[in-house]
């Protein structure tokens, strides 16, 4: 089919569509005018607020010894000024400042972040959204064969293969052992007749972090995918999709990329879109997208004709996505370039190690591997929000579940977050 020009009313959606000046409505001119301001304006001294880590004066968690930032990081003040500057533009006329260059660019700065293309990343609402996705593209429900699942990977994915489960597959599940999924483990479930691996690089149950590579090469010699969960490692861990192998990989960013909910990112390796199949369709998929039935149309038999992006989000992009979250990824993802996950965990180690040295010593069972160097430090601890009263009493946030407590460690924290945790303990 001929390369098909673009409406200008899917501006905000169409990838890579060339649209001529002329071509622009009035409309299109205010919304270009009303954009962002550049980079440079967005972020103010990133290097400057990392140089001594941690970075605390960016964050507005005041006395607070926050230490729950994988449960939902604290937005940065750089973060809120540029949503403040995207509230003011989109309060003038209900014109929309959010370009397309702006959402190229968070696309660009979040590949970047784990060594993708950008054109290997399509949005989605969330991490369980792109699992979803990617298990819909692969058509499993549908198909006979092995999925292998460990217990470490994210709980709220159990439902998903508990149904995929139903409906024949044969699903195994590896649980720990120690707080780790040994690679024998692996080895010896990753078959002949294998299709699909899902696992989280790093645990959110206890901070564990797998071997992808490993765990790619075994699930690629049999002809399986390896889909990862990313949500604790992308923006605090240093994480590259290439060095790790994975074909598939998603997170949300209102962690550790300090963005916000209902906004998150979907890696599909270049060499693995052609062998998907398109189960969503959405005028955002589009490159090419033109009518035949409205006035002044060029004729056609169809109704319209179409044809999709050729990258990730050609895939599985399917409508409008937060834009207000888009604004305050701008920030918060070059933020985390400038500052450096290299830096960002390196800065933690000290105050990782004396949380892992101190727990023990007074009779906490510990969940999280001594050889993590994950943000994440987890215990089993009965009745762990029990626990809530005498924290909240010195000022500590930590995530309480049920039968266990875990402790987030982020750029902004310090040694002095630490001791105000273990001296609330007791």
């Amino acid at each position: 089919m001929a390369a098909l020009p673009a409406p200008h009313h899917l501006f905000q959606g169409l990838r890579r569509a060339a649209i001529s000046a002329p071509l622009l409505s009035r409309r299109g001119i205010l919304a270009t005018a009303l954009a962002l301001p550049a980079a440079a304006d967005l972020i103010p001294s990133a290097r400057a607020a990392g140089a001594g880590l941690p970075a605390r004066d960016e964050f507005a968690v005041g006395d607070l010894h926050h230490l729950d930032a994988g449960t939902m990081h604290p937005m940065s003040k750089g973060a809120k000024a540029a949503i403040g500057r995207y509230l003011d533009s989109r309060s003038l006329d209900g014109t929309n400042p959010y370009d397309r260059k702006l959402d190229e660019d968070v696309q660009a700065l979040f590949a970047r972040l784990i060594n993708a293309d950008p054109a290997e990343v399509a949005y989605v609402q969330s991490t369980t959204t792109g699992e979803n996705l990617v298990v819909q593209a692969l058509d499993l429900a549908n198909r006979k064969g092995r999925i292998v699942v460990d217990t470490l990977h994210f709980f709220g994915s159990f439902y998903l293969y508990q149904e995929l489960a139903r409906k024949g597959l044969d699903i195994v599940w590896l649980k720990d052992r120690d707080g780790r999924i040994p690679l024998s483990d692996y080895k010896a479930a990753i078959t002949p007749g294998t299709l699909f691996v899902a696992v989280s690089s790093t645990s959110t149950i206890n901070g564990y972090q797998a071997d992808l590579k490993r765990i790619c090469e075994m699930a690629h010699a049999v002809g399986a995918y390896v889909y990862a969960d990313i949500i604790h490692s992308a923006g605090c861990t240093p994480f590259d999709v290439k060095a790790s192998g994975v074909d598939f990989a998603a997170t949300a960013s209102y962690k550790w990329l300090m963005g916000d909910f209902g906004l998150g990112f979907l890696y599909v390796a270049k060499d693995v879109q052609p062998k998907l199949t398109r189960s969503v369709f959405g005028y955002y998929q589009l490159d090419q997208f033109q009518t035949h039935l409205y006035p002044f149309d060029p004729p056609g038999e169809s109704i319209a004709d179409y044809a999709p992006s050729d990258d990730a989000g050609g895939l599985f992009a399917i409508g409008t996505h937060a834009h207000t979250v888009g604004a305050q990824l701008k920030h918060s993802l070059q933020y985390l370039l400038d500052l450096g996950i290299d830096r960002i965990e390196a800065a933690r180690q000290p105050l990782i190690e004396k949380l892992k040295g101190e727990l023990p010593k007074r009779g906490y069972q510990m969940l999280t591997p001594p050889d993590s160097t994950s943000p994440l430090v987890a215990c089993a601890y009965q009745d762990a929000r029990a626990l809530s009263d005498r924290l909240a009493a010195r000022k500590v946030k930590i995530s309480l579940s049920r039968n266990r407590f875990r402790l987030s460690v982020a750029a902004y924290n310090s040694m002095d977050d630490i001791d105000a945790f273990l001296d609330a303990l007791g």
